[in-house]
Parts: C-alpha cells; structure tokens; sequence
C-alpha cells in the first residue's frame, strides 16, 4: 500500500466530500424549512458540496487545522515510522489539494505575533497532536475496537469554529440538565456569532480540558445524524428553537444535528464542559483502514 498517497487522498476527501448523513439532513432541513431565505441559503450550501465533490475542489477557503485519532487494536502497533508517514502524508495532502497557506514563520515570538509572514506551502501547516483511542471506555460513543483494528481519523478544523469554541468548568449541582442546557446556552450565543451555519455542534464533558476535548473530538469522528441519542436530539432541538437560520437568516435550521460526547466523571461538584460550533462545512472527516 502507497501510505502517503492513501493518506493524501484522505485529506483531500475530507475536505472535498459530504457524509451520507450530513447530505440527509441537508436534504431534510429543506423538506421542512418555509423561510425563503433561509430555503435560499441552503440550497446554496447543497450546490457547494456537489461543485466541491465533483471538482474535488475544497469545500471552504479556509482549509483548516489538521488534527488526527489513531484508533488502535490490542493486536496491531503504532510504529514511529508510522507517525512519520502520517506526518508526511498530511503535508502531502495539504499541496496537492491546495490547501490554503497557513503556517507562521519564525521562532515562538514571531509565531504569536505573524510577524514573519507564511510559508507558501501548504504542506508546511503542522497537524496537531496524535490521539490514540485504543480501549473501549466509558463515553457516550463506547465502541467494541476488535483486536486487529487499525483506523487512522483525519479531521480538518477551521478557524472560526475554534474562536467561537469554549472549554470551562460548569456545577453541576447534581443535575444533567443545568449541565446540559448551560453548554447549550454557550452555543447558542457562539452561533449568533458565526455566520456560517447551519451548524453540527460538538460537546465533550470530561473530568479535565483535556478530556472534554478529546471527547469532543471523537464525537466529530465517531458521530451520526442518522443516529443521534436523545441527548443529542434534544440539543438539536433547543438550538433550532433559537431562529437564526441559515446564514443567519432566520428559519428552521440553525443546526442540522449535534454531536455529546460524556466520558468518564469524578467525584466533584464541577463538570469540565467543551463546546465547538462547526460552520457549515464541517464536519470534515476521513478515515484510512490499513
């Protein structure tokens, strides 16, 4: 197998391509929606994805972050030659996509302040961290990972999502839903502010910032608006009681679905809550089986 090459094809499906479920409820929200700009909107979303699957072309001038989950079998390894190809293949990707330019050049000052303007190439964005999901757990998407399991997760985040995100604790006082509906009303306020939506937010709740990111990361890879729980259904819900729409415009479909990821808690009167409003070409998400 050709690594680099399958790894450079999953980086440019990821941001070229649209899920079955996420064409789904596209489709659905226009069955529904009655705001003619809002109707509108979506249409005009709809006609991206097929422009950008059929040239594959991406989806959105703002090509994004790169961020990976190894999901690993108690029967298969991780070599470092492995993190390397997918370090190299990730590069590979971003050039021949084209990616947007991104990468800050300079020392760490230099970085902070983009003083030294980009690198051209696209490739020299660096993907952040590996995360490796190698054990079932306690979270809210428990998968069985059969021993000779070895699935590399490819997602693209882009930037206004991230400013727009929020990690930070919330009392639970011993009830789900003041947990619940306060991640709830951060997003609320976060689409507001977006303008690309409709959204698929994403919540991880964890024990640290770290988990509740983790979390919400593979509920972006592990979820599906064809099969969302009641916890996600209800999140839905409450965000599209909200009204802004499409684009802002108003309507029935400020969100097409949401993803809650809730992991393992500890014995605390806080719960560290992660909220990420992803604009409407997100999730961006490949995956590579060796």
């Amino acid at each position: 197998m050709d690594i680099l090459g399958e790894i450079s094809k999953s980086i440019i499906d990821a941001s070229t391509a649209l899920s079955s479920d996420k064409l789904n409820a596209l489709t659905k929200a226009l069955e529904i929606e009655d705001n003619e700009n809002a109707r509108w909107a979506l249409t005009q979303i709809l006609d991206n994805y097929k422009v950008a699957s059929k040239t594959e072309f991406p989806l959105c001038d703002d090509t994004g972050i790169p961020h990976v989950i190894v999901e690993i079998g108690s029967e298969r390894e991780i070599s470092g030659e492995l993190l390397n190809q997918i370090h190299e293949g990730i590069a590979l990707g971003l050039d021949n996509l084209p990616a947007r330019p991104m990468a800050v050049k300079g020392d760490e000052i230099q970085r902070i302040e983009q003083s030294e303007g980009l690198f051209e190439k696209p490739g020299m964005l660096k993907p952040a961290s590996v995360l490796i999901d190698s054990r079932n757990d306690e979270s809210s998407y428990k998968r069985d990972i059969s021993s000779d399991t070895l699935n590399i997760h490819f997602i693209l985040e882009g930037g206004g999502p991230e400013i727009r995100a929020r990690t930070y604790r919330v009392y639970h006082k011993r009830s789900f839903s003041n947990v619940i509906d306060t991640a709830i009303d951060w997003l609320s306020d976060s689409l507001r502010l977006l303008g690309c939506t409709p959204s698929i937010p994403s919540i991880g709740i964890g024990r640290t910032h770290y988990e509740a990111n983790a979390l919400l990361l593979k509920s972006i890879v592990y979820g599906n608006l064809d099969d969302m729980s009641e916890v996600e259904i209800y999140v839905k819900d409450k965000l599209n009681e909200t009204g802004i729409g499409p684009l802002g415009f108003g309507g029935k479909t400020t969100v097409l679905g949401s993803f809650v990821n809730i992991g393992t808690q500890r014995a605390s009167g806080v719960r560290i809550v992660a909220v990420r409003p992803s604009c409407f070409v997100e999730p961006r998400v490949a995956t590579l089986k060796l």
